[in-house]
């Protein structure tokens, strides 16, 4: 278990993992990247090589792959874990999982013990990893094969109270955007007990049942027959409002973050250490500018909510010639600031709250989310100021004004223009014909760009690998702190270290801070226990630390006395000058 661990997500180091495939495609350079994936509570997704358990408060909607969902009745146990503790996953079938619940239900309602000679086998190899007679995997549940009128649609287990429901390709089509409108509007109007929420992506949509209702199999059939019963979406039409927000492109707090990154996760990547340079190499595009001005010339269409947290948008340009490909961080942030506006694959993205995140930063615009509905653009009592199928334009502003408007938005007291329209599918895909020549040009000069910047990512990929092993603290210390050194400071918990807040040298006071480590998405100030001089750090900023270890010594005003510690403070100084008579007056 990852020191970086919360109720957001349970961060996971273990062997790196072996993929199928070179790259993501469209979603991005890593294979972990997909074009979206709507998100069970419980589910492990891989953000690049680093397993995450996402957790009651994590992301409804992302663009990393999911591979296995943790069993309702199990996952109280993700809620038991500390950093440096080890898991280990048991596969189990689905109905394993529902009598699991089950029995944990019947457990809790009658306040009895359980009868442990009737445990549950939890070590079979079930069909959930076996293929089917036909080939496929086992974790499909049912595929309807493409018509005239229709694409495909797949059918995927995702966990004991999801399923997955796919259309099409892994490619981005706003038809299959509109294909998954049409079977959601169809479930809102005749609703089937036992479903309590549907999530819809850019070409999926998760629905989350209760399994103790209405069980799989039923639940599949109902589902089959009304994806038959739906009409041809070509001629579908929309309502969408168009959304100007104001934003302020590579403001100093986008910047922060990246900076910050690459102080506590990782130093070196292709993105690094500027964003939008690596989007403008990943693009072919001349010049930094230009990446800017064509994200203040797009119109993006909100097609999923919740990527990652808040009323997040998952946006896509509607002309396919503003669509910047990107790639995610790998390993993912820890810190986004609420506001930040990023782009990952194809898709824009507006950061919700404080929060981890993989998109490449851009800038920064308004708060989307609006906790106390003081302001009356955020209707219905509902707190996320974005819709499905709206178009948000950016403009831009400098960075003193949108630290005024951000203050007033959030109160009420600035509003922004919003204006409807019609989005009509048909017209889209007319005008998709009308620039088919252009538009192939542009991909075909895209992907020449991405091609190169693959190599460079996979030499990069390499040196992370070698560099994971010489980044805690273990393999950094040199010696250790002896009795007549001083007072030596421990970690109270594991983490890293994210800035040394003193010097070695330096006169402290008691409570004064010596350094801040980062665990739990938060910081944790380490004080100096005792008055007295600062001695060696063992770590840096970037160390990974256990809860125990030896971070820095003090040596106290009341061990100064003596000419052998004296000679012990002057060799902490490390040459500083400063008069050893100044430090016996202090005592």
């Amino acid at each position: 278990v990852h020191y970086n661990s919360n109720r957001l997500g349970v961060r996971l180091i273990g062997p790196k993992p072996t993929w199928t495939r070179t790259d993501g495609g469209e979603a991005g350079l890593h294979p972990s990247n997909v074009h979206d994936c709507e998100y069970a509570i419980g589910t492990v997704n891989f953000t690049g090589d680093m397993p995450v358990i996402l957790t009651q408060d994590g992301p409804s909607l992302g663009g990393f792959v999911c591979l296995v969902t943790i069993a309702k009745a199990e996952l109280w146990k993700v809620g038991q874990v500390k950093p440096g503790d080890t898991i280990r996953f048991v596969p189990i079938s689905f109905d394993e999982a529902v009598e699991m619940e089950k029995r944990q239900k019947a457990i809790i309602e009658t306040l009895t013990c359980p009868d442990v000679t009737k445990k549950l086998s939890t070590t079979a190899i079930n069909w959930a990893l076996t293929a089917s007679d036909n080939g496929q995997s086992a974790a499909i549940l049912a595929t309807i094969p493409k018509s005239a009128s229709s694409p495909q649609v797949v059918y995927r287990q995702a966990g004991d109270k999801y399923i997955l429901i796919e259309y099409g390709p892994a490619i981005l089509d706003l038809n299959l955007r509109f294909q998954v409108h049409a079977l959601m509007e169809a479930l809102q109007s005749s609703p089937v007990s036992g479903i309590l929420e549907l999530s819809p992506g850019v070409r999926s949509l998760q629905i989350h049942y209760d399994s103790l209702i209405i069980g799989q199999q039923e639940l599949l059939k109902k589902l089959v027959t009304l994806e038959r019963q739906l009409p041809p979406v070509a001629s579908m039409k929309v309502k969408s409002r168009v959304v100007h927000l104001p934003m302020v492109f590579e403001d100093s707090a986008t910047l922060d973050a990246v900076a910050r990154y690459r102080q506590s996760v990782r130093d070196t990547a292709p993105w690094l250490p500027s964003n939008t340079e690596f989007i403008r190499r990943i693009n072919g595009l001349d010049s930094v500018q230009q990446v800017r001005d064509i994200i203040y010339k797009t119109s993006y269409m909100v097609l999923g909510l919740g990527d990652v947290y808040l009323g997040a948008p998952c946006a896509v340009p509607v002309d396919p010639r503003h669509r910047l490909l990107t790639s995610k961080y790998n390993p993912a942030r820890t810190y986004t600031a609420e506001g930040t506006v990023g782009i990952g694959g194809i898709y824009m993205c507006i950061y919700g709250m404080d929060s981890p995140g993989g998109y490449q930063l851009v800038g920064r615009t308004l708060p989307i989310w609006n906790k106390f509905l003081k302001n009356k653009i955020f209707s219905d009592g509902k707190p996320w100021l974005l819709r499905f199928f709206d178009q948000v334009r950016f403009y831009p502003v400098e960075e003193v004004r949108l630290e005024e408007m951000r203050s007033a938005f959030r109160d009420g007291r600035e509003s922004i223009e919003i204006t409807e329209e019609v989005f009509d599918l048909a017209e889209y895909n007319a005008f998709l014909e009308s620039i088919a020549p252009e538009l192939d040009s542009f991909k075909r000069k895209q992907q020449a760009a991405f091609e190169v910047e693959v190599a460079h990512w996979k030499i990069d990929e390499a040196k992370l690998t070698t560099n994971d092993s010489t980044n805690d603290l273990s393999q950094q210390q040199n010696g250790t702190v002896e009795k007549d050194q001083g007072m030596p400071v421990a970690a109270d918990i594991s983490g890293n270290v994210w800035k040394l807040a003193a010097k070695p040298g330096d006169r402290v006071k008691t409570g004064d801070t010596l350094l801040i480590l980062e665990a739990m998405k938060m910081e944790f100030s380490v004080a100096a226990p005792c008055d007295g001089i600062l001695g060696n750090f063992l770590c840096r900023a970037g160390t990974q630390v256990q809860a125990g270890d030896i971070l820095v010594s003090v040596i106290e005003h009341s061990d100064l006395s003596s000419e052998k510690q004296l000679k012990t403070a002057d060799h902490m100084l490390h040459g500083k000058e400063i008069d050893r008579h100044q430090i016996v007056g202090r005592t």
